[in-house]
Parts: structure tokens; C-alpha cells; sequence
């Protein structure tokens, strides 16, 4: 196993490299021109356009550009912000724990809907409860994260006169905890009745609850499974203990492959809902034209994306004792 892994990162190297070189030049062909944002309302002369250039670091060819900017990065140096003015780094300590923290929150959310459900609407096959489940699924992937989020927000606000959880209102989870999940979560009160974790993780949710219930109709006709209820076990010994394990198989590899899909909601959401997290300032970022804001950002995705998929083959090994890695 220590051998695959270490494999594994080494391929991953190739992936990121080339993940960075695609989003730099990605970004310099993006329309729009920072300097005229920079320069603001101010005619914009060729000396003024040298001198912004020089004071950004945007002077220099753009293979050099980028060499020097990935130099940094292998030391951990991001640069700065060229919006912002202030280190990359320093934002990231700040605002990375909070999508984080938000993207975990609505993974748990999603799997707590999601699991239970899917193998309660299997075991009860073409009952009521069946045709809810399958239609809430369908529900849940037909209607998008930022949709649902604006609905609630409108919504909210129209019928019950609440108001959208503000920047200043979020509090760090290890100095208010309870503040902290309220806001994620459930912002009852003043504010709207769901919070952004909620409302991502419910549009993930659907996916999972369809393969889950898939995954465990197949399993449950297996010949082991029926060999378990000829023996008269109980139902919960039988599907917790005999069916549930194999048919979590594929429904891993979907959440592995949904790390994406967090962080492309986080950074609606995260907008929506006055969140002061990474996907908000990717948000603006891409605005301004901030490079090595975007650039660090869709990099540390890269990473969150390829680690997702090895911890998913490393749990393939534990769920089904018949894969080895070597």
C-alpha cells in the first residue's frame, strides 16, 4: 500500500503542473484588462500602463511570469494579491478553513439525507416511501445549488421579512461554535431558515441516494444476502452487516468525485450567502483579474481533486478486503 501511494503522488506531480500551466494561460487570454481597473476612471497612457504593469510585476514575459510564480509556490510562497495588495498566504490562512469547514458540513448533510434514505427506499422497493425517495433524488439533481439558494433568499425575505447572514455575522468555529454551525446550517431568527452547508448539501444528495438505493437492490439479491435471510437474521443484521458494506463500494467513488463539485458550488454559494471563504474570493477575484489569486485557488483544487480520488482507492481496500494495492 505505501508503495501505490507513493506512486500515486508522483503521477500526481505531471497532473498539477499541467493544471497550472492550463489555468495561466487560461487567464491571460480572459477579456478584459487589469490595468484599466487598476487605473480606474484615469485615461490610461502608455507610460501610466508601463508603470502599473511594473508596480504589478506583469512587466516580464509570461513564461518568466509564470516560472517565478510557480517557484514560490513549491515553497509555499503564493505571492500577493495584486487587488488586495496583501499576501496570499495570509488570506488563505484565513479564509480556507471557513470553505473548508463549509464543504464538510455539506458533505456530511448530504450523506446523512442521502444514505439512510437510499437504503430505506430499497429494502421498501415500489412502496409510498420508494416513489418519495426516487422523486426527491430526481428534485434534488434537476434543481442547482445557486438556484435553490436564491429561492430560499427571495423567499425568506418576502414572506418571512429575514435577511441574508452578513460577512460580520460568521463567527470562527473554535471561539463560537454554536454561532458558528448556525450560520452554516440553520441561521434561525432574524436571518433566512437554511443555511449555505444545507442548501449545497442537499443538491449533492441526489446523486447519492440514487446510487445508494441502485447499489443495495443489487446487493440484496445476492445469493449471500438471501442465504442470510434464510437463516432467519434480522433485517438490521442483514442489511448493516451483510448488504450495506458492498453496496457503499461505488457509492464512495461518487463522493470522492463530488470534491469538485463543492468547490465550484462553494464559490456560488459562498457569494450568495456572504460567506468570507475562498469561493467568495476566487468569486471576486476572477472580477478583478487577480492572477496569482485565481491561479493559487484552481491549483489548491487540483490538490483537493487528486487527493480525493486517492483516499477513495485507499478506502476501496478497506470496504472490500479482496483489492490490493501493490
Amino acid at each position: 500500500m505505501r508503495n501505490y501511494i507513493i506512486k500515486r503522488l508522483l503521477l500526481a506531480v505531471p497532473t498539477l503542473i499541467g493544471v497550472s500551466v492550463i489555468v495561466f494561460s487560461m487567464l491571460r487570454v480572459l477579456p478584459g484588462d487589469i490595468v484599466q481597473q487598476v487605473a480606474g476612471e484615469n485615461q490610461v497612457t502608455p507610460e501610466l500602463r508601463a508603470q502599473i504593469e511594473k508596480d504589478l510585476g506583469l512587466d516580464k514575459p509570461a513564461w518568466q511570469e509564470y516560472f517565478d510564480w510557480l517557484g514560490g509556490v513549491v515553497t509555499l510562497d503564493f505571492g500577493h494579491s495584486l487587488r488586495l495588495k496583501t499576501p496570499i498566504a495570509d488570506d488563505l490562512r484565513t479564509k480556507l478553513p471557513i470553505t473548508i469547514e463549509m464543504s464538510a458540513l455539506a458533505l456530511v448533510v448530504s450523506l446523512l439525507i442521502s444514505v439512510p434514505i437510499g437504503v430505506y427506499a430499497a429494502i421498501r422497493q415500489d412502496s409510498i416511501a420508494d416513489y418519495v425517495a426516487r422523486s426527491a433524488a430526481v428534485a434534488f439533481l434537476a434543481v442547482p445549488s445557486f438556484f435553490l439558494g436564491t429561492l430560499i433568499i427571495v423567499y425568506s425575505s418576502l414572506w418571512f421579512q429575514v435577511a441574508t447572514p452578513q460577512a460580520q455575522d460568521y463567527q470562527q468555529l473554535w471561539e463560537q461554535p454554536y454561532e458558528n454551525l448556525k450560520f452554516m446550517l440553520f441561521p434561525f431568527g432574524k436571518f433566512i431558515p437554511v443555511g449555505p452547508s444545507v442548501v449545497l448539501g442537499l443538491s449533492l444528495s441526489g446523486t447519492v441516494m440514487r446510487l445508494t438505493r441502485a447499489q443495495m437492490l443489487e446487493v440484496l439479491r445476492q445469493d449471500y444476502v438471501r442465504t442470510a435471510w434464510a437463516k432467519g437474521l434480522r433485517e438490521r443484521r442483514v442489511v448493516l452487516g451483510h448488504a450495506m458494506k458492498n453496496a457503499l463500494i461505488p457509492v464512495i467513488t461518487v463522493i470522492g468525485l463530488q470534491v469538485p463539485l463543492l468547490v465550484g458550488g462553494s464559490v456560488v454559494v459562498e457569494s450568495l450567502y456572504n460567506v468570507p471563504g475562498v469561493g467568495q474570493w476566487f468569486f471576486q477575484s476572477v472580477g478583478f483579474r487577480d492572477y496569482p489569486v485565481v491561479q493559487t485557488i484552481a491549483l489548491l483544487t487540483a490538490i483537493s481533486v487528486v487527493a480525493s480520488n486517492l483516499l477513495v482507492d485507499i478506502a476501496y481496500a478497506y470496504l472490500d478486503p479482496r483489492i490490493r494495492y501493490s
